[in-house]
């Protein structure tokens, strides 16, 4: 008798895994996910309606996401609901709080080689990644396009910096050196 109710329990669960949402991007291109995967994003789970026809794919719009983001956002979701990233490594970090920088500018070494990969994209990407993960409320994509963002800046110059991000100096030499003066403590820490 236990065995032939152990599968009438499974079966809820089964189906739950398999109801689907459409995420519509503001391009108007509809992505069709398990509700398991759309639901890792906190702002998508507030929107799907529980009352809604098993059959049925709910739509889900997210006016401020391009199509080639939600794409890699959906990479991200599907790769992740069912195995979380890991914390990533920061040094003196404690239950998650970021108390000192990354401990490393090469990623490979903070987070899993898969991660490390999938925010190897170009800038624009990267900081359209950044902007869909904080409006559709996806904490650990957003730590981690940020925590690529500052591997990007960790051990370089100001010159440095601005070149990686084609910033302009619009700083006169005097302006510079009344700044350099005033945060010198920072640079023998």
């Amino acid at each position: 008798m236990s065995d032939a109710a152990a599968p009438a329990q499974d079966a809820p669960k089964q189906e739950e895994d398999s109801r689907k949402v459409n995420l519509v991007s503001m391009d108007g291109d509809s992505f069709e996910v398990s509700r398991s995967v759309a639901a890792m994003s906190e702002l998508v789970k507030t929107l799907i309606s529980d009352d809604a026809d098993d059959d049925e794919v709910q739509e889900i719009p997210l006016p401020n996401v391009k199509s080639p983001v939600l794409s890699k956002v959906i990479e991200f979701c599907s790769h992740h609901h069912n195995s979380p990233m890991r914390e990533i490594e920061k040094v003196g970090s404690m239950a998650g709080c970021i108390r000192e920088p990354l401990k490393s500018a090469d990623m490979h070494d903070v987070v899993s080689d898969w991660d490390a990969n999938f925010v190897d994209i170009e800038q624009e990407i990267l900081f359209e990644l950044i902007l869909a993960a904080n409006y559709m409320d996806i904490k650990s994509l957003l730590d981690l396009a940020c925590a690529k963002v500052a591997s990007m800046i960790k051990g370089k110059t100001p010159q440095e910096i601005r070149e990686t991000f084609n910033i302009v100096n619009d700083f006169t030499p005097e302006e510079e050196a009344q700044i350099r003066e005033e945060n010198k403590w920072c640079e023998e820490a």
